[in-house]
């Protein structure tokens, strides 16, 4: 009689719960083990590269902080040896770096400014805020236009103020928001004319491109300040501040131009064709179908060229226009505060002043790209 071996199975009915992955490879130190010192030669530029940021933060924190003075009367007090950051100076300069010489007594006009500049542009960068197109007419028309009555003057019983007077950040913010507004529509159009089957459009859009960046910006507001009233009727002048806007809007459209054109031909035929198919007209295709897609694959190229813009205005200093480095720059030959740490706090503040306006230009930018590409997600 032959033996039957039987065998019993055990078939779990129950799920074992999941296990956390193992620390190896995930968390803080396995993405540092693998990026920064995945090999010999990573981990020597990693502890350089630590050495250098360690070495230039306490630069900053020791001269800014440790060594800083930070309540005198004048510049005596920041004129002995291995004093840092001289802030007093900064406390007695401030308004004039926000307002320049704006007359004082009607700085609230400016500040009035700046509160409507932040009032219409936070909720419009705001995706989820309702009512984006009145939004956007407030920013674009609404703003620009109670600005200019505001800080100009002359009308509903407000003491005109000449342009000679504006200053500080005041005009740095004005340089720019005016720049940018102005520039990216008239680069859309450069750029469209540029691919334009028309010969003499394109020619032109070609020309006025090539023209505008071949020239350096320091060139353009030269030109601006001193060659543009060559060409104006006698007795007609041009505003030397309007000049400078002129100049830096169209300088920055040729820029734009470009980035935008690389946005339009990576943008696939039979989007167009199918636009096309749907019967819609030039406008309607551009405007509807191609442009918002070529404006959202070209978003770090134009804000790139908005925080060039936002750097270069301090150029405009060479046309006796002062900005914020600007009225740094004449603050220095006070001598009331003259010391030797007086330029390099005065220049500390200006750094700090530019990078927080384009870091923040920079990472909503980022937010914006990660947001829009969601045709792009894989």
């Amino acid at each position: 009689m032959s033996d039957v071996t039987t065998s019993t199975a055990f078939v779990r009915s129950v799920l074992t719960e999941a296990k956390a992955p193992p620390k190896s490879i995930v968390g803080p130190w396995a993405w540092a083990r693998g990026h920064l010192f995945g090999s010999v030669f990573d981990a020597l530029l990693t502890a350089f590269g630590l050495f250098l940021i360690g070495w230039m933060v306490w630069q900053v924190l020791d001269f800014a902080v440790l060594r800083a003075v930070w309540s005198a009367e004048n510049g005596e007090a920041c004129r002995p040896e291995g004093v840092g950051a001289c802030w007093p100076y900064v406390g007695a300069y401030w308004k004039q770096f926000v307002y320049g010489r704006y007359p004082e007594p009607e700085r609230w006009r400016a500040t009035l400014v700046f509160l409507i500049f932040a009032a219409t542009l936070i909720p419009l960068a705001i995706p989820k805020l309702p009512h984006k197109r009145l939004n956007a007419l407030a920013f674009f028309v609404g703003m620009p236009i109670a600005s200019f009555f505001l800080l100009a003057g002359g009308v509903f019983g407000l003491e005109p103020v000449e342009t000679t007077l504006w200053g500080g950040l005041l005009v740095t913010l004005i340089v720019s928001v005016v720049g940018i507004v102005c520039s990216l529509p008239l680069g859309i159009l450069l750029a469209l004319g540029r691919r334009s089957k028309l010969p003499i459009i394109r020619m032109i859009c070609i020309v006025t491109i090539e023209f505008w960046r071949g020239v350096p910006l320091i060139t353009v507001l030269f030109m601006a300040s001193n060659m543009l009233p060559l060409f104006m009727p006698a007795g007609m002048e041009v505003d030397k501040l309007l000049r400078a806007l002129i100049g830096v809007a169209i300088f920055t459209s040729a820029y734009l131009a470009e980035t935008i054109r690389g946005g339009l031909q990576a943008i696939p035929k039979g989007q167009y064709e199918g636009a096309m198919a749907l019967g819609l007209g030039y406008w309607q295709m551009m405007g509807l179908i191609v442009m918002p897609q070529a404006l959202k694959m070209v978003i770090p190229g134009i804000v790139n060229s908005f925080i060039s813009l936002f750097k270069d205005t301090t150029l405009v200093l060479i046309v006796s226009i002062f900005d914020l480095l600007g009225m740094i720059q004449a603050s220095l030959a006070d001598p009331l505060w003259i010391s030797p740490v007086t330029g390099k706090t005065g220049y500390l503040v200006a750094a700090i002043v530019f990078w927080v306006f384009c870091f923040g230009m920079s990472r909503y930018s980022q937010w914006m790209e990660r947001r829009l590409a969601t045709g792009h997600k894989r």
